[in-house]
C-alpha cells in the first residue's frame, strides 16, 4: 500500500515549520540545546505527526531538550495550526532519532573490521605452506615414456 501524497507534503510543511519556529527563538526555553529536525511522519488521516529530532552534545543535554521540547508541543502545534491549511491540525509527539548513534556504532564496527583486515593481511603475508606449494598429484614423467 502506497502512501498518502498528502500526509507526505503535509509532512514536509510541518518540518519546515517546526524547523523555522525553533531557529527564530519561538521556544524561548533555556533546556533546548543545539536541535535539529531530520523527518516528519504524518498518519494517513492527518491527525498524528511523529516529529524526529537529533540534538548535538552530551546525554544530559538530550535529555533536557526532550523535556523542553514536551513542554513547547502545545506551542509549537498553535504554530503548525496557523501556518497549515487542514482542517484539523495533527497532534505532535517528538521522538528523538536514533540514526546518528547507529552510525557512530556502524563506523566503529567498520574500523574494527578494517583491523581485523589488515591484521589478517600482515599474518597471510609472511604464511608459508604447510606441505607442497603444489598439492595436486600430477603424472609422474617416467610414467609417460
Amino acid at each position: 500500500m502506497g502512501t498518502n501524497p498528502r500526509a507526505v507534503r503535509l509532512a514536509e510543511r510541518i518540518k519546515v515549520i517546526i524547523a523555522r519556529a525553533i531557529e527564530r527563538g519561538h521556544i524561548k526555553d533555556p533546556r533546548l540545546g543545539f536541535v535539529t529536525i531530520t523527518d516528519v511522519r504524518v498518519s494517513g488521516d492527518l491527525q498524528h505527526a511523529t516529529v524526529f529530532y537529533t540534538v548535538l552534545g552530551s546525554d544530559e543535554e538530550r535529555a533536557e531538550t526532550a523535556t523542553a521540547l514536551a513542554s513547547a508541543t502545545k506551542s509549537l502545534r498553535m504554530e503548525v495550526g496557523r501556518n497549515i491549511t487542514a482542517r484539523l491540525t495533527p497532534t505532535l509527539e517528538f521522538v528523538a532519532d536514533a540514526v546518528p548513534e547507529n552510525a557512530n556504532q556502524i563506523e566503529a564496527l567498520l574500523r574494527e573490521a578494517r583491523e581485523r583486515d589488515e591484521a589478517s593481511a600482515a599474518l597471510a603475508a609472511g604464511a608459508a605452506y604447510a606441505g607442497e606449494a603444489d598439492p595436486y598429484v600430477k603424472p609422474r614423467e617416467d610414467d609417460e615414456e
